[in-house]
């Protein structure tokens, strides 16, 4: 039987991350088989959730997939489960419009998930259960099992919250984390740094199984988790031969990838090639390059030095290997980035010099029609993605009517626009998730394997001779 869950709170920052990540530390710690869903585009959280599970995370963002897409991916990842831990983003009800469209609350009566909600409780006491009251009778639907306390100062604090809780609510506090000297999670934009760019992620993450075996009645809080149901798990079905090597940069640099992306990619055929833009000396023999998002800035001073490897991928755009870069992708094909007066080289693909910002340049969900020739989208072709950066167009001497995608919302690259394409290169600032664009992944492989082929016909017909 599996059983699952959503942790949620009253807003972003409320410490739910804390709350998911320590209790998937915690119960796969005893052995159990923890799947992690994040709820939204995130992927910083899912990052340290899949650490703490030990296996993939996977996203379900209403906006970017339907609900139909939602339920299959959720029950087919949750095959083979003992338990599942959904995170959910921001307050329980926010959502896009006022009735809460998109909304975790949304999410959980769509999976018929109960939902834990933490509360951080600084400054506070009893106004704590009127804040619980009114989640419960918003919407009543809703299934709010029980509640976690967070930032709790002293043991009287404790009492008196969960006092005030169970009276007036009628809920069960499950515990209470207290307030600590220091964040457990290294913070940094608007949320946790990556776990790739934190040396000491493994100590975070048993400080946070401690935490939250120490804090919190682990057991009770399996007991209100909702049967999802008795899941035989398949056999696993037979994948396509590996007829095409795609490489992914995968370091501390380049982190952002959504596991079910890989596995579309998978699926088609595709054999997975981890590369570390920073460590390797060049690009090893790929059939296509997927460059996805991260914080190529953190990691300039590294990414500048490996000049053979930046050549090599330079090199192989020229001669037109496909490559699908994504934000942090599309920095690092350009010209330079400037941090603090200093200027590091990239590839130079694209005569682009990049700048950061102190404040997000574009934050939300978007929406693109690919209104012109590219690699990858047919025109007209009208896709739902989603914006994350800090970073700024410093210098650029292309113009804004050859970006091959044009905004219908969101801030894209340049007036309205996004899409950045060179022989089979297509580069752009939006992520996309390829359950609720399956298109991608079809076109990528299909790019790759008509550039293959027609490389292994010329290189027969040069043999031949």
């Amino acid at each position: 039987m599996t059983k699952g869950i959503i942790v949620a709170g009253l807003a972003g920052g409320s410490g739910k991350s804390v709350v998911s990540v320590g209790l998937i530390a915690a119960l796969a710690s005893q052995g159990k088989i923890v799947v992690p869903f994040k709820k939204g585009p995130d992927y910083i959280d899912a990052g340290w959730m899949k650490l703490a599970a030990g296996r993939n995370c996977y996203n379900l963002d209403p906006f970017l997939m339907n609900a139909e897409d939602i339920r299959a991916s959720f029950l087919k990842h949750c095959a083979g489960a003992d338990l599942i831990v959904l995170e959910g983003n921001r307050g329980l009800y926010d959502g896009v419009n006022i009735e809460g469209g998109y909304s975790t609350a949304e999410l959980s009566l769509s999976l018929n998930l109960p939902v834990l909600l933490v509360v951080d409780c600084s400054k506070t006491t009893r106004t704590v259960a009127a804040m619980v009251l009114g989640c419960m009778k918003l919407d009543e639907r809703i299934d709010i099992c029980g509640v976690v306390l967070n930032q709790i100062g002293t043991k009287r604090h404790q009492s008196i919250v969960t006092q005030a809780v169970e009276k007036y609510t009628g809920l069960p506090v499950f515990g209470a984390v207290p307030r600590m000297k220091r964040d457990i999670f290294p913070m940094r934009h608007l949320g946790v740094t990556p776990h790739q760019e934190y040396e000491r992620s493994e100590e975070a993450m048993a400080m946070l199984a401690e935490t939250v075996t120490k804090h919190l009645d682990i057991g009770r809080i399996q007991e209100v988790m909702a049967p999802i149901g008795v899941r035989k798990v398949m056999p696993e079905q037979q994948k396509p031969d590996r007829k095409l090597r795609i490489g992914l940069l995968q370091d501390a640099a380049f982190q952002f990838y959504y596991s079910e992306n890989l596995e579309a990619l998978e699926e088609r055929g595709a054999e997975l090639i981890s590369i570390n833009a920073m460590a390797e000396e060049k690009l090893p023999e790929l059939d296509g390059l997927y460059i996805g998002g991260g914080f190529p800035e953190t990691s300039a001073k590294a990414l500048a030095a490996n000049a053979s490897f930046r050549n090599s991928v330079k090199v192989a755009a020229e001669r037109g290997l496909p490559i699908y870069a994504e934000c942090g992708g599309l920095i690092y094909l350009g010209d330079s980035i400037e941090l603090d007066g200093e200027v590091y080289p990239l590839v130079g693909v694209f005569p682009i010099r990049f700048g950061m910002a102190a404040k997000p340049q574009a934050h939300g969900y978007s929406i693109f029609e690919a209104d012109t020739e590219n690699p990858f989208y047919e025109k007209g072709t009208e896709i739902k993605g989603h914006e994350f950066r800090y970073s700024t167009i410093l210098e650029w001497t292309g113009r804004s009517e050859d970006l091959t995608l044009r905004m219908k919302r969101g801030a894209g690259f340049s007036e309205g626009r996004d899409g950045l394409t060179v022989n089979n290169v297509l580069a752009l600032y939006t992520h996309i998730h390829a359950l609720g664009t399956p298109e991608w992944a079809d076109a990528f492989m299909k790019r790759c394997g008509d550039v293959k082929k027609s490389n292994d016909k010329l290189l027969t017909q040069v043999n031949c001779k």
